[in-house]
């Protein structure tokens, strides 16, 4: 692909900006421990997360486990409280984030955040990792919104900030993220660093990989 000149940039959440995976994952360890049920390993998460909450308790669960609606509820209900208090125990920046961000901020492009975690904690993690960047819209699920890879936010985000999608970039680190850049018709960076594979990524149509966060500029035309 060539080099472009976006005006606005739409960054996922987890295994795009800040790495999270550890605080996701004790919280649901521990819940799910306390209905001696088996535990995942913390790596295990990183292809399990990406699809909103709810399908993260649904993977997680026994596939026996599966249909019962109310063990489902009280799982759901507890690992949220659990991650609620402690969303910010371990999670931090990937390496260059903060200062990739900021540099693009100073050059005048506008930044939004599409995650598919709960609005609350997508806005309270951002707030207070990135407190420096100033993002026209952080928006996380949201019952009022459809969740990626459907593209409505994505393009909502683009009117907002008064872009073009065509000169607009997507980063992610999954191949929800790919697709939901896809259908909006925005160019797709996904990010190596993340959580999933290059492989996912090129088979999901991404149109830029990137290997860091610095790296992203390197697809920027100069001037």
């Amino acid at each position: 692909m060539p080099k472009i000149k976006p005006k606005f940039i739409i960054f996922d959440l987890d295994g795009t900006l800040a790495d999270t995976i550890v605080d996701i994952g004790s919280s649901v360890n521990f819940v799910l421990s306390q209905f001696d049920l088996p535990i995942h390993k913390i790596s295990d998460y990183k292809h399990m997360v990406g699809d909103g909450f709810r399908v993260l308790v649904e993977r997680v669960l026994p596939q026996d486990k599966s249909n019962d609606d109310r063990l489902f509820d009280e799982i759901f209900k507890l690992s949220m409280r659990r991650y609620e208090e402690h969303v910010l125990d371990e999670t931090k920046p990937f390496p260059g984030m903060i200062e990739t961000l900021e540099y693009l901020y100073r050059k005048g492009l506008k930044l939004a955040v599409l995650s598919n975690k709960p609005d609350r904690l997508s806005k309270k993690i951002i707030e207070s990792l990135f407190a420096s960047v100033d993002f026209v819209a952080i928006w996380g699920d949201n019952k009022d919104r459809a969740r990626k890879p459907d593209p409505s936010a994505a393009l909502e985000l683009c009117r907002i900030a008064k872009a073009n999608p065509k000169q607009s970039l997507f980063v992610g680190d999954s191949a929800v993220d790919m697709q939901t850049a896809k259908a909006a018709g925005i160019a797709a960076v996904g990010a190596l660093y993340g959580y999933r594979s290059r492989e996912e990524l090129e088979l999901a149509g991404a149109d830029y990989l990137i290997s860091s966060p610095q790296e992203l500029l390197s697809i920027f035309e100069s001037g």
